[in-house]
């Protein structure tokens, strides 16, 4: 029965673990994500600036 509740607690702050881990996996993609974006459009403008 103790074996039993300890290793459900045991798997669920396992499971949550793995979920934070997700969670700022997901969050630095889309950091890096804005960060292409900005970069991407960035070089758009000085091509843009260097033919005028």
């Amino acid at each position: 029965m103790i074996a039993s509740t300890f290793s459900r607690i045991a798997v669920l702050l396992l499971v949550a673990g793995f979920a934070a881990g997700c969670a700022n996996t997901i969050r630095g993609m889309g950091r890096d994500t804005a960060n292409a974006v900005n970069a991407t459009q960035a070089a758009g403008q000085d091509i843009e600036q260097s033919t005028y």
